[in-house]
């Protein structure tokens, strides 16, 4: 039998409907994977062999009886973000140490009623703030990935990097992620994996630990655009405990992904052509392209004038709602408790031993552009470029534009402790420089690896779409897939 950790989840899916494997050996064999690799990879934080095999059980009683859900028996990674009722959900966060919810988070329980599976929880920058995965409490993650005779260990990106690592290293079939300002789309391009954004209020929030509300957005990181299609399916949904969902059908996404582009009309912005950019990247950008006009689509130039400062908009706007949303950690009802003198010395100490550097380096600034003699200048003014940005991409598809092609990411993966990166927080920041006008937008975008650079490590292209328009995404995205036609599987060398 063919190992069964390698099969996408659209093969695996069908496997388990003809009754090739059942739910069960395709569980075990991930679980087999996770013991096997984890301790080199540091994907998963937590764990859960017993819930998954007995989840799996459940689902070959139901494909038995010829029954069962769009993801009945798929064994699936979960970001630690995402509550999940009796399981280890801190956000990779020491200050919620210990902390177990009571209640399932609206996405996850669409998986578990579509009849997925779950292997545990995975490792993420702490409280979704980073873009290596380094700043979790848990370690930083290892990308399965390697430059071409090297040895060095390399981020996976973040700040969904044990999702995409995951994936990458075949520890889970697919695994869902967030993104706030790139976390889903440059993991995905660091790993050789899909990422999707979708829109915001496409997937609830609900019972999601929240980093900055107006931004966070969940969606699918896996093998395939076609695997990623499957399970943004099941993700999605509207939602009445979330008044940010939108109530709207949810389309049969991965019907999309064989669509094509004939007709379409792609921009390309000009304001995303940096000054330093490298070649290689330059070069897969006209590359991507050319592979779109091939399959019939219009290539046409177009601006958004106010790119360039969505990045520092960006950098107030989400420490500014971290900052009220993180305040609710105090050390009183649950997780990391260092007692004080007072309650107010309880709050502070608990605080100090409970976030990382990273979480509150933005905590301060967040309050900082909060505070009365700054709200205006700062939090008041980023809100307004918010509004321009937003503008601009509806200027741009009001002229009859489908889609938008730009770069995923202005490197490949970089080094664990890079020295540079380590030492300048703003040169960190850079890393999300083409992803973070999706978010401020709040529009959907989907990146995935379309070539190599000079040490063989995936780079990507990213796609933006209308509004609610994620097909066209997926139709545009499995061109440029197909045509690319690269493979990332990892030669294990854990």
């Amino acid at each position: 039998m063919t190992d069964l950790t390698k099969l996408s989840l659209a093969d695996a899916r069908k496997g388990l409907k003809d009754k090739s494997f059942s739910a069960l050996e395709l569980t075990d064999a991930y679980i087999g994977a996770i013991e096997a690799a984890n301790p080199a990879l540091n994907a998963y934080v937590a764990t859960t062999p017993e819930q998954a095999r007995a989840m799996a059980k459940a689902s070959d009683a139901k494909l038995a009886q010829g029954a069962g859900g769009p993801l009945e028996g798929i064994p699936l990674g979960i970001k630690d973000l995402f509550a999940t009722k009796g399981v280890h959900t801190q956000a990779a966060s020491h200050i919620l140490d210990g902390f177990k919810p009571e209640y399932e988070s609206s996405v996850t329980a669409n998986l578990w009623r579509d009849g997925a599976v779950m292997l545990g929880k995975l490792n993420m920058d702490e409280f979704a703030m980073g873009s290596s995965n380094e700043t979790s409490y848990y370690g930083p993650v290892v990308n399965p990935l390697r430059a071409e005779g090297s040895t060095e260990k390399l981020v996976p990106g973040g700040s969904s990097g044990g999702s995409a690592a995951a994936v990458a290293a075949r520890l889970c079939v697919a695994a869902t992620a967030t993104d706030t300002g790139g976390s889903i789309r440059q993991p995905a391009v660091f790993t050789g994996t899909v990422g999707v954004k979708p829109t915001y209020g496409r997937c609830s929030r609900w019972g999601i630990v929240a980093y900055a509300s107006s931004l966070d957005q969940a969606g699918p990181i896996a093998r395939s655009v076609e695997d990623a299609a499957i399970l943004m399916g099941s993700m999605a949904g509207y939602d009445a405990k979330d008044s940010t969902s939108v109530d709207m059908a949810v389309p049969d996404f991965a019907a999309a992904v064989a669509r094509g582009v004939k007709g379409l009309t792609i921009g390309v912005p000009r304001e995303y052509r940096l000054e330093g950019m490298p070649a290689e990247i330059e070069k897969l950008w006209a590359q991507g392209l050319d592979w779109l006009k091939a399959e019939g689509a219009t290539v046409r130039d177009i601006s958004l004038p106010h790119t360039k400062y969505a990045l520092p908009a960006y950098y107030v706007v989400s420490p500014a709602e971290a900052s009220s949303n993180l305040a609710r950690f105090d050390g009183v009802r649950y997780g990391l408790r260092v007692t004080g003198k007072d309650i107010t010395d309880m709050y502070e100490l608990s605080r100090a031993a409970g976030f990382g550097r990273e979480v509150k380096r933005r905590v301060m600034i967040g309050t900082y552009v909060l505070s009365a003699g700054y709200y205006d200048a700062y939090y008041v003014k980023a809100q307004k470029v918010r509004t321009l940005i937003k503008k601009d991409f509806e200027d741009a598809f009001n002229t009859g534009i489908d889609a938008i092609l730009t770069p995923a990411t202005p490197s490949a993966a970089f080094a664990i402790g890079d020295k540079a990166l380590a030492a300048d927080p703003v040169a960190m920041y850079l890393n999300d420089i083409f992803t973070v006008t999706v978010n401020m937008a709040g529009l959907p975008g989907i990146a995935l690896p379309a070539g190599r650079d000079g040490r063989g490590l995936p780079l990507g292209l990213q796609l933006i779409g209308k509004p609610f328009d994620e097909e066209t995404l997926f139709a545009a995205a499995g061109v440029i897939e197909k045509a690319a036609n690269v493979d990332f599987t990892p030669t294990p060398w854990w």
